[in-house]
């Protein structure tokens, strides 16, 4: 495999280009003998060679293609397929391609240079589900909101074409088009547009490591995007030491930078990547977005990694980000949910021993994984030591997608977790000097579950709904059959329609006053957290664990002060030893009884506070 670092020109090779004399088609087809471009009329089809240049490439300048232009690739002369680097699928994906203007879009602010990664707070959304209309533009008719809530970046679960109406996003095959049933690609570009327009980042989830097991026709004419040398768990494994392959994914990546102007991207699961190469895709992939977009952009790049590669993560001398500013922190999660629920079946086995040195670690190190054996992973070695890196280069969470929607029934923390608890949860996320995340409705309590949907037909949609079905029998809940039957099938409309958020209940007393707590946590967070992120030590932060139950963590500062958190995180009253001459409270929970030499915290009650020199 080349070392040479792919680099980004003007125009990306994948898909159309747009020329004064008409429309230049290619496709990297090195397993064809014969490629055809189909021009797609009103009443006909006008089908032309592309002769081969060079490389396993086939190109035509086509003059009378333009804007708007519908075509199809035609593969030996018989099978007719989408561009893989298509911009737009009006017809679903295995319909025609689009042809798309993407100058044709006037910015209205263009000067938008995005916002430093220590201000942002993350809120997690699908399209689709966020609100009744499930388009763009209904997402853009609730940034106001999301502005008032005090997030700063708008997170879109993955908008890659996928087959249906209605999917996560995780079963993409065509990574450069977003998809139709959230609206055109003008839409997009106006909801990024008008978020920059309040201030607010946007940010894409990108699928890097499969694509979905329908209307993926790369095999048929490019079968060197896959090999069988290693697998996924969900199909063929991507084979990044072919130079082109590597070169679709980097591209597709500036693309979205470059042409929407999304603010950062989240790579999703990329400890399903194999790359055995000198230079790792990740590494490169980051280099060429850096060398790709002006210096003068805010752009932040975070993974999902679930082996705990914190090399990915690492900083130069300056402190910048050397690949990756951040990763999601499932160890985090995991942790704060058996803490919250008293699961412990699953991954979250990993987590039941010392659950509070665990969060003491994730808090002050970040993993709580560093090259530990795993129990659940039959005693494999995870993670690798991050106690070096700043508390920004974690994304910390309660809830996401993946950890509702992977239960068998798509229910929400607050279905599983007593108010008290939640509530300190809560505290601790959003004021902890890691970057948060919130998952849509959660502000609010929500209560619609969120559960696993798609939009296959046939045996593929049998296969789904009873191989999730299977997924959960070995819990002891659905060990019945009949208990398995109320999983709710996947494919069926009205499991996504339960996934839409109930705006209306956020005018209850419950919910309204849980709303309320949020906003003013992140008021609190922007106010008197943020502004301290430059200054904590990296690799200076300590944990103590007072008794059973009392958590303390200490962030100490360049300039000689602290950041304490405790957290008294049991049924029982706790009093703390404060010494008032030197401690300046930040957040103090609801019951808790101030005396005279200290404070009583309640059960599940919390103090953030910071300590002088």
């Amino acid at each position: 495999m080349s070392r040479q670092i792919a680099s980004i020109d003007k125009h990306i090779p994948f898909g159309p280009v747009l020329e004064a004399g008409g429309v230049r088609f290619r496709l990297w087809a090195p397993g064809a003998k014969q490629v055809d471009v189909v021009l797609v009329g009103q009443d006909q089809e006008h089908s032309l060679a592309m002769p081969a240049i060079q490389d396993g490439w086939h190109e035509v300048m086509v003059p009378e293609a333009g804007p708007g232009t519908l075509y199809r690739f035609k593969i030996n002369g018989e099978t007719l397929v989408p561009d893989p680097g298509s911009r737009f699928q009006p017809e679903d994906v295995s319909g025609p391609s689009q042809v798309v203007d993407t100058s044709g879009f006037t910015w209205e602010n263009p000067n938008w240079k995005g916002r430093p990664w220590a201000e942002t707070v993350l809120y997690e959304l699908h399209v689709g589900t966020f609100t009744p209309e499930g388009t763009y533009d209904g997402v853009r008719a609730r940034l106001p909101y999301l502005k008032e809530l005090g997030v700063t970046a708008v997170e879109l679960m993955p908008l890659a074409d996928f087959p249906g109406r209605r999917n996560w996003g995780y079963d993409g095959v065509l990574p450069f088009a977003p998809d139709s049933v959230y609206g055109s690609p003008q839409d997009l570009r106006r909801l990024i547009d008008e978020a920059h327009g309040l201030g607010l980042m946007v940010f894409l989830d990108v699928v890097y490591n499969h694509f979905g097991p329908e209307g993926n026709y790369l095999h048929l004419y490019a079968p060197q995007f896959f090999t069988e040398a290693h697998q996924t768990p969900w199909g063929a494994a991507i084979d990044f030491s072919v130079r082109q392959v590597r070169n679709f994914f980097i591209f597709n990546a500036v693309y979205w930078l470059r042409e929407y102007r999304f603010d950062g991207l989240r790579l999703d699961a990329v400890h399903a990547i194999q790359d055995d190469g000198p230079v790792h895709i990740l590494e490169e992939l980051a280099q060429a977005v850096a060398k790709a977009l002006p210096r003068d952009r805010h752009v932040h790049l975070v993974l999902e990694n679930d082996a705990n590669q914190s090399r990915f993560l690492n900083r130069e001398q300056n402190g910048e980000p050397k690949y990756y500013v951040a990763q999601w922190n499932d160890d985090i999660h995991h942790v704060y949910h058996v803490l919250g629920t008293g699961e412990t079946q699953g991954y979250y086995a990993d987590y039941e021993d010392n659950v509070l040195d665990r969060l003491g670690r994730c808090l002050a190190q970040g993993f709580a994984y560093q090259g530990e054996p795993s129990p659940h992973r039959e005693g494999e070695a995870r993670g690798e030591p991050s106690a070096h890196l700043p508390p920004e280069a974690f994304v910390a969470f309660i809830q996401n997608h993946d950890q509702i929607g992977n239960r068998a029934l798509g229910e929400r923390l607050t279905q599983l977790s007593p108010l008290e608890k939640r509530t300190a949860l809560t505290a601790i996320y959003l004021l902890s000097p890691q970057i948060p995340m919130l998952y849509m409705g959660e502000e609010w309590a929500s209560e619609q579950p969120f559960p696993f949907f798609c939009d296959f037909q046939g045996d593929l949609a049998d296969a789904v709904r009873e191989g999730r079905r299977k997924e959960f029998a070995a819990f002891p809940e659905f060990a019945d059959p009949a208990m398995r039957q109320r999983i709710p099938d996947p494919n069926d409309p009205v499991t996504a329609q339960s996934a839409v958020l109930n705006w209306d209940e956020r005018y209850s007393v419950e919910h309204s006053q849980w709303l309320t707590f949020y906003k003013d946590l992140l008021a609190l967070r922007r106010e008197r957290i943020v502004p301290l992120l430059g200054l904590i030590q990296p690799g200076a932060a300590t944990w103590h664990i007072k008794t059973s139950n009392v958590l303390n963590v200490k962030w100490p500062l360049i300039d000689g002060r602290e950041l304490r958190m405790t957290g008294n995180l049991g049924s029982k009253p706790f009093f703390l030893e404060t010494g008032f001459e030197c401690m300046e409270p930040i957040y103090v929970s609801p019951y808790a009884k101030q005396k005279q030499t200290g404070i009583e915290l309640e059960g599940w009650g919390l103090l953030w506070e910071m300590r002088s020199k």
